[in-house]
């Protein structure tokens, strides 16, 4: 039981870092786009291991070559565009914005939106995928383990926005520059793990 709880407290690192950047990078944010991100993270990160584990060890191969790198690329999309309307915004009109336009207006890497949402939570529980697929290996139960990772996953991800938003009252200024350089400095960890550790 503590091997799964900490397997859990593992996985769910990738979204807790992009829960603190959405928290950081995203102003005003309320406490339903938080727990509605919050629950699409747990879910996500409950269903991926029972995917794995029925998947079974005969896809096992084929799923860890390229796993990693599905994950980068989805992060490196969507960091990529945050960083490059942050740069591309600083024109006269943009700066003319009042402040409750720029936080009331939907950016990239922007989690309030459903489609960005989907690809983080996908993005960020890709692993569990191959956890999945390791327990039905190693012949353990499936059903509880995933419940601990995502009822774990969520907990972390809700502490996540909370430090995310007191952060971002403090550096409110380039948050969104800085949340895209965090999203893809997550999926270049996630290709690191996997090709060299």
């Amino acid at each position: 039981m503590l091997s799964v709880v900490l397997m859990g407290i593992s996985l769910s690192m990738d979204a807790c870092a992009v829960s603190i950047s959405a928290g950081v990078s995203i102003p005003g944010l309320q406490k339903f786009h938080i727990f509605r991100a919050s629950s699409f993270f747990g879910i996500f990160q409950f269903l991926m291991p029972i995917i794995g584990f029925y998947l079974g060890k005969s896809f096992v191969f084929y799923i860890v070559n390229f796993d990693h790198w599905i994950a980068f690329a989805l992060l490196a999309f969507i960091g990529g565009k945050m960083i490059f309307e942050t740069l591309s915004k600083r024109d006269k009109d943009q700066e003319e914005k009042t402040l409750e336009e720029s936080h009331a207006e939907k950016k990239s890497g922007d989690i309030r939106d459903i489609k960005t949402l989907l690809i983080l939570a996908l993005a960020t529980s890709i692993d569990a995928l191959a956890v999945g697929i390791s327990l039905s290996i190693m012949d353990q139960g499936i059903w509880l383990s995933a419940a601990l990772i995502g009822g774990i996953t969520f907990t972390i991800c809700i502490l996540g926005f909370d430090f995310g938003k007191r952060i971002g009252m403090i550096v409110a200024k380039g948050a969104q520059l800085a949340g895209g350089i965090i999203l893809i400095g997550i999926g270049v960890k996630i290709v690191v793990e996997h090709l060299f550790l």
